[in-house]
């Protein structure tokens, strides 16, 4: 049995949005030991693909990162299927607040070196040494303290259209990139209270033990992050301290959670917090385009990113052709860079 999607993307997205199904929109992590990483992932893949789910799972020998939207009929039979797994019993589920069910649009599930790309030598310190984790209610009040330091350990895009009020955001794409560019932030700063931050708290798990393995002394995490942070204050009737969107890796992109709106086009500057991938499938920068700049540029980043997105198919495949990844990202660095440092600002490309 075929255990991957062959469908092609346009396909499985018109399928996604012509569907019925209601579904529940839902992420998790768990840092665990997996002995056969790739016998589970098989064992995932036959189970979910029989419930109709889909979404983005990736397993490791340290553990499960998953988001996933869920057909509501299926829902409790998913979680006692991933109860029934002693590995992942009573894992907590953070649900997305804003959700209309097409947040994916198929089942992948990938076996990789680490669930979070960090780039770190786990052996070289206790990745188990984590930092205190905060409830909501106990984030909010740490932030009343003026001496708490405050970190967000998400990427520049995602703290660019959302963040918690005072929070250092570091101006880097990868997770990988961010740890250095934190510990230099905070060298003097080993007795201060930190508490951080990220989108569901798997990325500040890593964060805090590589923070205390550096000799930070008060190093606390939210606790289920961003997501079931709103989810906490809705329930317990709390101030929002987050402002803004909340970035998210799926086909919504963006959580609405305050009207602040805290971004601005990158191409006029007008207010605007919508994240878009450039219509240039030879492209695909993620960036933030207004409506009447989406109107203008057709959806793309460039005038020649409209004018290649412009020409028939079998063109813009005869432009790709012979490319890797890695010769068609220096090609559009070199290419393009001068316009998008003036439009765009510090951007890294995007391929896919």
């Amino acid at each position: 049995m075929l255990l991957q999607n062959r469908v092609n993307k346009k396909e499985l997205k018109k399928r996604i949005q012509e569907e019925s199904l209601k579904r529940i929109t839902v992420s998790f992590y768990l840092y665990v030991i997996i002995d056969n990483p790739e016998e589970l992932r098989d064992s995932l893949f036959l189970q979910w693909n029989a419930l109709k789910i889909l979404g983005r799972i990736y397993v490791a020998h340290e553990g499960i990162n998953a988001q996933m939207c869920v057909p509501e009929e299926n829902w409790e039979i998913f979680k006692f299927n991933l109860n029934q797994d002693s590995r992942f019993a009573n894992m907590p589920l953070k649900i997305a607040i804003e959700d209309d069910g097409k947040s994916f649009y198929k089942l992948t599930i990938k076996t990789r070196p680490k669930i979070v790309a960090d780039g770190l030598d786990d052996n070289a310190f206790d990745v188990t040494n984590v930092g205190n984790h905060l409830t909501a209610k106990e984030f909010n009040a740490s932030m009343e303290n003026p001496e708490t330091i405050i970190v967000d350990m998400r990427n520049h895009y995602e703290s660019e259209v959302g963040k918690f009020v005072g929070a250092i955001t570091p101006d880097a794409d990868t997770f990988r990139e961010e740890l250095p560019i934190v510990l230099e932030e905070l060298k003097d700063k080993k007795d201060k209270k930190i508490i951080m931050y990220c989108t569901g708290g798997v990325r500040c798990e890593k964060a805090s033990a590589y923070l205390k393995h550096h000799g930070f002394k008060d190093v606390s995490q939210l606790h289920g992050g961003v997501i079931d942070y709103v989810r906490q204050i809705k329930a317990e009737g709390l101030e929002s301290k987050f402002i803004g969107k909340n970035f998210v890796f799926d086909e919504r992109v963006g959580e609405r959670i305050t009207d602040d709106v805290i971004a601005q086009c990158h191409q006029c500057g007008a207010s605007c917090d919508n994240h878009v991938n450039c219509a240039n499938d030879d492209c695909h920068l993620l960036f933030i385009q207004c409506d009447a700049c989406a109107e203008k540029m057709k959806g793309c980043c460039t005038p020649e990113c409209v004018h290649i997105a412009s020409l028939p198919a079998e063109e813009q495949r005869a432009i790709r052709k012979g490319r890797k990844k890695e010769d068609c990202l220096s090609v559009y660095k070199s290419r393009l860079r001068p316009n998008l440092k003036e439009v765009l600002g510090k951007r890294d490309l995007k391929i896919e």
